[in-house]
């Protein structure tokens, strides 16, 4: 029992050194005078890869299912729409496949008409309008744009990002130069990621309009209006010493 109670003594005053050892190693740090501050920096670009979704379907040229226009008839001429106004090859895929059958009344399907929707990448849209007008007006069952990029924007998201910390650091310097005291070097920084998503925007002028196709496809009118820019923002915080 004696070497029981001898034991738990000891280890009792072990503890107790320890928690004052580390109390004394507390309070003898000193405190660090810092400043937190955030900084953040936008900026718009207008993308430079817009990729297009022009949707060929099949159809009769007359009543009772009669002249079926083939989808390959359709598709060739968009395709020689796009080379002639110079897009490159690879930028013109197939996007997706379906079709239907057509009912007439209780009679069972005798008809199969096909449609195909294609993804055209151009740097911007004004040569959409030509491209398109060159397709049989019936041939053609829609239009939109996909998505729109930015081919640089890893280096731009880097620079946006750069500037954000330089605004968090210029509004820490003034802010201690107000008090009269000194900005010092970074003790921390954190990125707060609301980067971009640009989404898929409507493009009405491309919708195909009667009057419209009755021009010439060689006299079509190229559009001059750009699509929406994409913003870019970055917000930094960060943590500097005062001197």
């Amino acid at each position: 029992m004696n070497r029981l109670i001898k034991t738990l003594a000891i280890s009792t005053l072990m503890l107790a050194t320890a928690f004052v050892g580390n109390a004394q190693q507390t309070m003898e740090k000193p405190l660090v005078k810092k400043i937190e501050v955030n900084g953040s920096a936008e900026q718009e670009v207008l993308p430079d890869e817009i990729f297009v979704s022009i949707s060929l379907r099949e159809y009769f040229k007359e009543k009772d299912n009669k002249n079926k226009v083939d989808i390959m008839v359709l598709e060739k001429q968009l395709q020689k729409a796009v080379e002639e106004a110079g897009i490159p090859k690879e930028n013109f895929t197939i996007g997706a496949i379906n079709g239907y059958r057509e009912w007439w009344g209780k009679k069972k399907p005798t008809t199969f008409l096909e449609t195909k929707n294609y993804i055209l990448k151009v740097p911007n849209l004004y040569k959409i309008d030509g491209i398109v007008s060159k397709v049989e007006e019936k041939g053609v069952a829609g239009i939109n744009i996909d998505r729109y990029e930015f081919s640089k924007i890893e280096q731009l998201r880097r620079d946006i990002k750069i500037k954000a910390l330089q605004a968090a650091k210029e509004k820490a310097k003034y802010l201690l130069e107000g008090i009269g005291e000194q900005l010092g070097e970074a003790i921390e920084i954190i990125e707060i990621d609301n980067g971009y998503s640009p989404q898929p925007v409507a493009y009405s002028n491309m919708m195909m309009r009667s009057a419209k196709m009755e021009m010439a496809a060689d006299a079509m009118p190229e559009s001059t209006i750009d699509v929406q820019k994409i913003k870019v923002r970055y917000e930094i915080k960060a943590v500097f010493r005062i001197k």
